[in-house]
Parts: C-alpha cells; structure tokens; sequence
C-alpha cells in the first residue's frame, strides 16, 4: 500500500518532480530520452528514477540495453490527483518547458532506437 508520505517524499526533488512531468506527458519513455530531455547525465538520472520505482511511482521495463518508464498505472485515484496537482504547478514554469521542448525535439519522435 502506497502512503502519501512516500509519494510527498519522493516528489519533494526537484529532478524527480521533472522526471513524472515528463512521464505524464508520454505512455512511456527511456532512460536515454529523459536523460537527453533533462540534460543531466545517465547515473544521475538513473538513480532518482529507482527512488521514484521505490516509492511506487514508476514501473520500469527492461528491453535489450534499454529500460523505460512509465507512471504505475495501479496508483490509487488520490496519488493521480496528487501527480496531476503537481503537473498543474510547474506548468509554462522553467524548467519544465524546456524539458518538454527539449523532449519533443528527441530520437523518440523520429521512432528511432535510444543509443
């Protein structure tokens, strides 16, 4: 069972609080995307994405060399509001428009594979 301390604790970094605006806004993404859109580098990235999994705000999925991210799509209604209250705060706010230029304009788009 998820608590909302988990879910506040989790959210309270800045960098986290970028990685799920970025993953609300797509099904699912790669590490290699979100690092591109954060402009941080991979273990940076990497380890604020396995506290978000810890804290039951992430399911990851591995492919080949590849793994990717995706909102868990079993958190309970009030943790949705909860990332959506957030989403609603930092939007047109930076850095989050940026991340999400820098995103849009990422190998995903152009259905190429990360690496």
């Amino acid at each position: 069972m998820i608590r909302a301390e988990t879910i506040l604790r989790a959210l309270a970094d800045g960098t986290r609080l970028r990685l799920i605006n970025l993953l609300l806004s797509k099904d699912e993404l790669c590490v290699c995307e979100l690092t591109e859109a954060l402009q941080i580098v991979q273990p940076k990235v990497s380890r604020h994405l396995a506290i978000l999994r810890d804290a039951g705000l992430v399911l990851d999925r591995r492919e080949g060399l590849w793994v990717h991210y995706r909102i868990h799509p079993d958190l309970p209604a009030w943790g949705n509001q909860l990332l959506q209250a957030a989403q609603n705060g930092c939007r047109g706010k930076s850095p989050y428009v940026e991340d999400a230029k820098r995103l849009a304009g990422s190998k995903s788009d152009t259905n190429t594979a990360c690496g």
